[in-house]
């Protein structure tokens, strides 16, 4: 029963799940967010919100490279933790000073929420095993789970 309710006959598969994360996620901000500051860059910059008080064109700029670049980098696996901060940082600015916070109502940030949601897991975490970041590691580099060393220290040390 207790396997049941944890669903403990599927395999766990934590480098898919990140894999799905970062697809869903970078695809999502590119296309919704991305694109339409690359094309409409100087229609925007007219009206782009300024929360920094930095200006709005490097505003904008800054959102640009979250949004286009880094959602990019977030969907190959590369840089996978420099991009998302990166989205961190823009979605973080973008909930608190421009939505204030709001997660309903009129002009509410509940994207922005979840892009950041999404964004501090993957800094977190890091790309996992399906991505550019992974091939460049190489295996030296890959740690093995706490439990895993455990079982090897408390097997060896019988």
């Amino acid at each position: 029963m207790n396997s049941f309710i944890r669903l403990g006959f599927l395999p766990q598969a934590h480098n898919l799940a990140l894999l799905a994360l970062r697809l869903l996620v970078g695809v999502s901000l590119f296309l919704r967010h991305g694109l339409e500051k690359v094309s409409g860059f100087s229609q925007m910059a007219k009206h782009f919100p300024d929360p920094l008080h930095i200006g709005a064109v490097p505003s904008l700029a800054f959102a640009l490279f979250s949004d286009a670049i880094c959602s990019l980098l977030l969907i190959i696996g590369l840089g996978t933790r420099w991009a998302a901060l990166i989205v961190l940082i823009n979605t973080t600015v973008a909930f608190t000073l421009v939505h204030k916070m709001r997660l309903s109502g009129e002009h509410n940030g509940e994207l922005a929420w979840l892009y950041l949601s999404a964004a501090l897991v993957l800094f977190l975490s890091g790309a996992g095993k399906f991505s550019i970041d992974h091939g460049l590691a190489g295996h030296e580099h890959q740690r093995e789970p706490r439990s895993a060393a455990r079982r090897k220290f408390k097997t060896a040390a019988r």
